[in-house]
């Protein structure tokens, strides 16, 4: 059979098994088992755990499960609700203050704790129902936290970032730091369209008053003493502390990756015994019960991709692929744009961990030989995989908002969140016109790339 025939039949399998409604994990393993059987030698069977093991048996890859155990401590905690009204009180005068508060308390625990669902979990069921109290629009009130959710896979320690390392062999350190210029370009945009459309809700608002003098709470004004602001620092502070520690232990040299990510987990399992009296059997049980449950389901998600690629690379069907790409003689750009068109696609099914370990073997190899820089493309692939969160069919986190505020119509949810799909796409261009927004800081920490041509001039 020919390759082209393999690799249609491979393509058509995987689509398949994919809307049967099985599990990922198990969509992508039995593809790949069927195909084993099919088209590779009857010894292969035997070595499906050696080759998942193989696969999986990455230093790297240990860092996952500690920090989903880092964010499960920081999230099973009221950590989120103490960042959140820290931010609240401090950026109280500032025109639309709550909703910006919102986006940098987002920022902040999806840097701690790693994971968009568990931001949009624990800032959101604070967040939601006290913009909505104080006049917010429920759709803009639900996109501020869904969009800030979605920081959680950008901002370091973030396992998608873990992944695309694994990937596509780059270094974790200087992926960590690629990320964090246009996490908070991203936090800029978010702010300053939270800023731009509280003006207009406040408009409207003040615009009905002088109308029929109907009232709307977002007219009050709400002011918070000096006494005040300094008392929630100190629930607050020990968690920025752990966040800046975690960072200088890894890009000071003191530790490895996965070093790093136990380290943070023993701190913040310290922390919330400190702070919040989480210490006890039955406090901590919880905890680890989330870390094992998720770690276990995306571990498995993992292992089956891994041998999903290795049979696709087996079958040259990934090879085969990338040199056809190549041969299309595609200029650089419209090379890269097909790419990011394909991930957005794929985000309407598929989570980010699924689409990289999938594409990656597939779209690496062209992009390179078009002179990309992998680490810059990664952020890219990030935020464009970020997209996926927040716009349907799948959108984890506007489902974790649904969960949270059930009141709200789904539509008006997808609304809310639309016009920051469109910054965050905002947000792929200004990287592309100005790559030294993801370059700069870990070609200023760790110097720069000496292969590769760096990023897209």
């Amino acid at each position: 059979m020919s390759m082209t025939m393999i690799g249609s039949l491979f393509g058509i399998a995987t689509l398949l098994f994919m809307f049967s409604g099985m599990p990922i994990s198990f969509a992508l393993g039995s593809v790949a088992v069927v195909f084993m059987f099919l088209f590779m030698p009857a010894s292969a069977l035997d070595t499906i755990t050696q080759n998942v093991y193989e696969e999986m048996a990455s230093i790297t890859l240990l860092s996952i499960p500690l920090f989903i155990l880092k964010g499960a401590a920081i999230g099973k905690s009221r950590a989120g609700q103490d960042l959140y009204l820290a931010m609240h009180v401090w950026m109280g005068r500032i025109p639309g203050g709550l909703g910006i508060a919102n986006v940098f308390a987002c920022a902040l625990f999806a840097a701690m704790a790693g994971s968009s669902p568990a931001t949009c979990s624990a800032i959101g069921s604070a967040g939601i129902p006290e913009m909505r109290k104080r006049g917010y629009s429920p759709g803009f009130a639900a996109g501020i936290i869904a969009a800030g959710g979605t920081l959680g896979i950008l901002l370091p320690p973030s396992v998608t970032m873990i992944l695309y390392a694994v990937a596509a062999e780059q270094s974790l350190g200087r992926l960590f730091l690629a990320g964090i210029f246009p996490g908070l370009l991203l936090v800029l945009l978010f702010a300053g369209y939270a800023m731009l459309r509280y003006r207009k809700e406040h408009a409207l608002a003040l615009a009905a008053y002088e109308r029929s003098g109907t009232e709307s709470p977002m007219l009050a004004r709400e002011s918070f003493t000096r006494r005040e602001k300094f008392e929630m620092l100190p629930r607050v502070l020990p968690f920025v502390l752990l966040l800046i520690g975690v960072m200088v232990a890894l890009y000071g040299g003191f530790a490895t990756p996965s070093e790093t990510a136990g380290l943070g987990a023993m701190l913040a399992l310290a922390l919330i015994a400190v702070i919040y009296k989480v210490w006890r059997a039955r406090d901590v049980a919880p905890i680890l019960q989330a870390t094992l449950k998720e770690s276990t389901m995306l571990m498995f998600i993992i292992g089956m991709s891994l041998l999903f690629s290795y049979v696709m690379s087996y079958l040259h069907i990934s090879q085969s692929t990338a040199e056809w790409i190549v041969g299309m003689q595609l200029s650089r750009w419209i090379l890269l744009a097909t790419v990011l068109v394909m991930v957005i696609v794929l985000g309407f099914f598929l989570p980010p961990v699924s689409i990289i370990l999938m594409t990656a073997p597939i779209i690496l190899p062209p992009l390179k030989a078009a002179g990309f820089d992998l680490v810059w493309f990664g952020v890219l692939m990030t935020i464009v995989m970020e997209t996926g969160l927040i716009h349907p069919p799948v959108g984890l986190n506007i489902f974790v908002i649904k969960n949270i505020a059930p009141d709200i119509p789904l539509g008006e949810i997808i609304r809310g969140v639309l016009p920051f799909v469109v910054l965050m796409l905002l947000a792929v261009v200004l990287i592309c016109v100005f790559p030294d927004i993801a370059t700069a800081l870990p070609d200023a920490v760790m110097g720069p790339v000496s292969v590769g041509g760096g990023a897209p001039a």
